[in-house]
């Protein structure tokens, strides 16, 4: 929640269109749905849309899927993710984030952001 409360106010009015849904697990992290969608800056409205997706469906949360695919080219699935450096994650998290994807018209995500 914490972080999302961040991002919110680092993005401001921009937050509800880089972030429309959010579609979650069933993990207790997310049973508060109603405090994710509650904005903090403007306590009258929501600032995004939460979706359950239904357990065992990994088909509805296709970014997410999409996401594991690009860091499994790293770390194979079943792997203690401990075991990296702090200098692993974070080549890959600049590898993936200079990643073309097609959703973003073959341009990266650090390209969009900028």
């Amino acid at each position: 929640m914490n972080v999302i409360n961040a991002l919110e106010i680092q993005h401001q009015n921009n937050f509800s269109y880089m972030f429309k849904s959010f579609t979650m697990d069933n993990g207790s992290e997310f049973l508060d749905m109603q405090a994710l969608e509650q904005s903090i800056i403007n306590p009258d409205s929501k600032r995004t849309m939460c979706y359950y997706a239904h357990p065992f469906s990994s088909w509805e949360r296709g970014s997410n899927e999409n996401a594991n695919k690009l860091i499994r080219r790293f770390i194979p699935k079943g792997s203690d993710i401990g075991q990296y450096s702090s200098d692993d994650i974070k080549r890959i998290e600049l590898w993936m984030n200079n990643y073309p994807r097609k959703l973003l018209g073959y341009k990266t995500a650090n390209l969009v952001a900028s």
